[in-house]
């Protein structure tokens, strides 16, 4: 066998990424489809979605948004393969590994509560209420890591407009699938399940603020929240909850999971601020990923200009 050096590689012999994606769209496919066939013939339920939307299909018509950062983008594999998803698994890692099992097709997201026009949107319909935007959004961990990364979504405030939210309606509450065989790490008692979060109805309704299906010009992967998940970059990324099942209209703050958990350390409104430090480690500064030196931490993430003046007149060291 004739092994190759990278460096004795012409870069006309690497197959093109766009190549490689549909080689591996289709080698996928015919996999989930024999896996599929063999397991109905087995009497057993499939892993693999039927549907052709899986993570590195190309979404099409997608523009560029408003208010994204210059900053240099982390990779794809950077940004697919080190997340924070605890129905998938508590390292890591453990989301990439447990991806396979989180079929996202069929799929639906429940819009109800305080609102005129509930329903109940199948999600490739819901994809569609509002043009695909590429919006690139620092996102800072409460950990103290941080990613720039390239959603592909639609603001919220299109599907609120939508819904049409009565007088009542003062917050949002987003709850996540509750499926532990799709969320193996659902198993475990982490956190206390179904993963739930919430927004004020102005921070909902900022054009900042996202529901993300997408990232680098593809399907959003399973590992970063797929089929469709909320982007609110002025915030710790926990506040972004992910694989979104109901979104619910609501007169009294609703609860949030960090917040349930451990309500000393995680607030409701969990805004980057590095004034207001963990209780077991300092938010002053922040390593963004495949970069060897810490950074100091902006306040709202870099985004004051455009969302400090939602919490004027609070005090944020006590509304944390």
């Amino acid at each position: 066998m004739l092994i190759k050096k990278a460096s004795d590689i012409k870069s006309s012999e690497v197959t093109a990424r766009e190549l490689y994606l549909n080689r591996r769209q289709f080698i996928l496919a015919a996999s989930a489809t024999a896996l599929s066939a063999t397991a109905l013939f087995n009497g057993i339920d499939s892993p693999f979605s039927p549907s052709p939307a899986m993570a590195g299909a190309k979404l099409n018509n997608v523009r560029k948004g408003p208010f994204g950062t210059t900053e240099k983008q982390n990779s794809f594999k950077d940004i697919t393969s080190y997340n924070n998803f605890y129905e998938l698994g508590t390292d890591k890692g453990d989301p990439a590994e447990n991806a396979k099992y989180l079929t996202t097709r069929p799929w639906t997201v429940s819009v109800e509560g305080e609102v005129k026009k509930a329903k109940t949107y199948d999600i490739d319909e819901l994809i569609k209420i509002a043009p695909l935007e590429e919006r690139i959004y620092r996102l800072r961990c409460v950990e103290a890591w941080s990613m720039v990364i390239p959603w592909v979504g639609f603001p919220l405030n299109s599907l609120v407009k939508l819904a049409e939210p009565t007088g009542n309606a003062k917050y949002i509450q987003f709850i996540t699938l509750q499926d532990p065989k799709r969320m193996p790490g659902q198993r475990y008692a982490a956190l206390q399940w179904p993963y739930v979060e919430g927004l004020r109805m102005d921070e909902a309704m900022h054009p900042l603020t996202i529901l993300a299906v997408g990232l680098y010009g593809e399907v959003l992967p399973a590992q970063n929240g797929a089929p469709i998940r909320l982007v609110v970059p002025w915030k710790y990324g926990f506040k972004s909850i992910k694989s979104i099942v109901k979104v619910r209209f609501v007169e009294k703050q609703p609860p949030a999971s960090w917040n349930i958990m451990q309500p000393q350390e995680y607030g409701f409104y969990s805004n980057v601020n590095p004034e207001v430090d963990h209780p077991r480690w300092s938010q002053a500064t922040e390593r963004r990923i495949g970069e060897f030196f810490r950074r100091k931490t902006l306040m709202f993430n870099g985004y004051g200009e455009q969302v400090a003046s939602l919490y004027s007149g609070m005090d944020l060291k006590k509304y944390y």
